[in-house]
Order: C-alpha cells, then sequence, then structure tokens
C-alpha cells in the first residue's frame, strides 16, 4: 500500500457538486416509489420494513479503534483523534422483501458509531452517531438520481411478485455470472438482479459506494476483513440449497463459536484529482492505482449471538441507517447522495408510523444487544 504521506487530496469546493434543475421533482419521484414499495410490504404482511435492505442477517456489536499516528490528510472528521468508538453493524440484503436467502442479490452493511462528537448534519441534531451506509461493491450502478429513478422503478415492479419465479431467475443468473468470471469479467448488473455467488457475507468487502465529506478533503470508504478467520471466508462456498435464512444461520453459527476477536479494517480513498474522481457521475470508478484506499481505524467484534428473536426486532423495527445520520464533517456529496436525504427521512418515518415504533437514535449499544 502506497504510503499515506504521499497522497496529496483536494480541498471540498462546492463548484464540484452541480445540481439539476428538476433535482427536486426526482427527489419527489424517488420517495414515492420506495413508499410504494413499502406499503405493497406492508400490505401484504401486516407489517412495515425497509423499502430495501429488508432482510437481517446480523445485528453486530463491536468497537472501532482509530490508528494512532494519522498524517494530517486522513486525521480528519471522527478519525481526527485515536479514539475508541462502540459500533453497531447490520448484515443484510438488498430486497424490499424478506426472500429467500437462493434469491442471490447484492450484500449489504450498516454501521452505527455510537459517542461521536462535532457539528451535526441537518435532521440528525441532538443525536451522537455515525451511519455509513454499504454495499459490496465498489461502484454505484447508475450514474445519477434521474437514472437512479428509472432503474428504481422497474424494481418496485417486482416486489412482493413471484418469490419461486424469482428463486428460478436467480439460479440461471448465477451460473451467466459463474461464466463471465471464468473469464475474468464480472457483471455488477447480473449480481443486482439476483446472480450474486452464494458465498458467506462475512467475507465480504464492503463500500459506501458514493462520496463523503472528509474533513476538508472528499473521500469513499471500504471495510475490509484482515483477520484470518474473515479472509478465510472471502468468496468461500456457502450451500443454500433448502436453507432459507443459510446466511443469518452461518452468521450466527460463526460468531457463536469465535475464541479471539475478529477484525476489519476502515480504510479510506481521498480524492485526489476531480477529473478521474467525479462527485456527480456516481457510477465511476474512482482509480485506485491514482489514490488508494488507506486505513484509518479497526473494528474488532467478539463472540456474540448475531441474531436473536429479540435483537432482530431491534434491527429491523428499532433502528434506522442513513448515510445523513452523521456529522456535518462527513456530509454525503452529489445527486444521488442528495436525493437519499428525503428518501431514508420519509421511509424511517413510514416504518415508525405503520408499525406504531417511532424511531429513535441510539444512545448506547446495550438495548439492541442484549441476547434473551
Amino acid at each position: 500500500m502506497s504510503d499515506p504521506t504521499l497522497v496529496r487530496p483536494l480541498r471540498y469546493d462546492p463548484l464540484f457538486e452541480t445540481f439539476a434543475d428538476d433535482e427536486a421533482a426526482t427527489t419527489a419521484e424517488l420517495l414515492a416509489t420506495f413508499l410504494k414499495m413499502e406499503t405493497t410490504m406492508a400490505d401484504h404482511t401486516g407489517h412495515a420494513m425497509r423499502s430495501v435492505h429488508a432482510k437481517s442477517h446480523g445485528l453486530l456489536h463491536g468497537r472501532l479503534q482509530v490508528l494512532d499516528g494519522l498524517p494530517p490528510q486522513l486525521a480528519q472528521g471522527i478519525f481526527a483523534q485515536p479514539r475508541n468508538y462502540p459500533v453497531l453493524m447490520r448484515l443484510s440484503t438488498t430486497p424490499a422483501e424478506e426472500l429467500p436467502d437462493n434469491v442471490s442479490t447484492p450484500r449489504g452493511l450498516a454501521i452505527k458509531i455510537m459517542d461521536v462528537s462535532g457539528e451535526r448534519l441537518p435532521g440528525s441534531e441532538g443525536d451522537n452517531t455515525q451511519d455509513f451506509v454499504m454495499i459490496n461493491g465498489p461502484t454505484f450502478g447508475q450514474p445519477d438520481a434521474k437514472h437512479f429513478l428509472k432503474a428504481l422503478k422497474l424494481v418496485a415492479l417486482t416486489t412482493d411478485k413471484s418469490p419461486g419465479g424469482k428463486q428460478f431467475v436467480s439460479a440461471l443468473l448465477r451460473g451467466t455470472e459463474k461464466v463471465i468470471e471464468a473469464f475474468g469479467g464480472e457483471s455488477d448488473t447480473l449480481k443486482a438482479m439476483g446472480g450474486h455467488p452464494q458465498t458467506h457475507p462475512l467475507g465480504e468487502t464492503f463500500f459506501i459506494q458514493l462520496p463523503v465529506l472528509y474533513g476538508e478533503f472528499m473521500a469513499k470508504l471500504c471495510v475490509v476483513p484482515v483477520s484470518p478467520a474473515l479472509t478465510a471466508l472471502t468468496n468461500a462456498a456457502l450451500d443454500m440449497r433448502g436453507k432459507p435464512d443459510a446466511m443469518r444461520d452461518a452468521v450466527s453459527g460463526f460468531l457463536a463459536l469465535l475464541e479471539v476477536p475478529i477484525e476489519w479494517e476502515v480504510r479510506v480513498q481521498l480524492c485526489t484529482d476531480i477529473a478521474t474522481m467525479p462527485i456527480e457521475a456516481a457510477s465511476v470508478a474512482w482509480p485506485e492505482d491514482v489514490s488508494p484506499f488507506i486505513a484509518v481505524a479497526r473494528i474488532s467484534v467478539s463472540r456474540q449471538m448475531a441474531l436473536s428473536a429479540e435483537r432482530e426486532r431491534a434491527a429491523d423495527d428499532g433502528l434506522a441507517f442513513s448515510p445523513w445520520h452523521g456529522v456535518a464533517a462527513h456530509r454525503p456529496l452529489g445527486s444521488v447522495m442528495r436525493v437519499r436525504k428525503a428518501v431514508y427521512e420519509g421511509s424511517i418515518n413510514f416504518r415508525g408510523q405503520r408499525n406504531g415504533c417511532p424511531m429513535h437514535e441510539p444512545r448506547d449499544v446495550g438495548a439492541y444487544v442484549a441476547n434473551p
């Protein structure tokens, strides 16, 4: 990995963000589409779930330790001091419905960091948390908010439709993806549609995909497994035949038998060139040969019960995650992130109202990880 002191990041300039004239209309239509998906599932099941990432595979608690001796360009925001923070980590998959795991879609990781101080983002005043919402792929599937809306409308058409058909299609897509990967390729589109390889979720590397402020700079973040026990699970096949909850069972079984803590690195990729690392082109990968991901913290998790019935209720009905829950030093950037603010807020409010359980940001991890 490159010497972090050699990275010369660009300072944020408001001119790096551009606003479409109809961004407000796009935001409103996105929110309406997400709420339609949530309403469809709530009417069918009698219970409001997330409009995406509805199925939990684990709710873990641990500690995030900011590394000591970071150079000034990396010692920014909540990573400015070598502090130790409590964290919650929710593992999930992307659909708006709780499908059997053999409908194999991308995996998500939402992280909530506690005891965070600093100027707050609008809508999160009075809280002490910082959320990072991640998925196991480095780039967002659409270039901007308008294309995001177009793709979402197609997804909405399939919500709560033919789970058996989705399993059949997923098997076909996984086969196609295997062929592509055998020739050295990869298709994010096939994975998103249900062709994700059936592998262990704890071996994944997760990315926020879209840029955020990093103090006075701009960055993307990722979480990478570094413990040998975790890296052994990277690309490890997981048998899902006849096991609708194979991933949560695998996560729970692994965490229950831990003998030593496992660790992930939190890594940051600083924007050094706005031409090759744009803010408003969400689907463009930032070149790692120009600016590599550099470690700024470690997350440690010890033996625990990953998903009891109580913990599942806490994860699904008592917790909300949003890129806009956090400090101003890590404000989300770009059109897709901007429209997400209203979408996440609307989705969270819908779940709280429909279930009669308003969402509140937690002050500590204790109430969310108590074992039965």
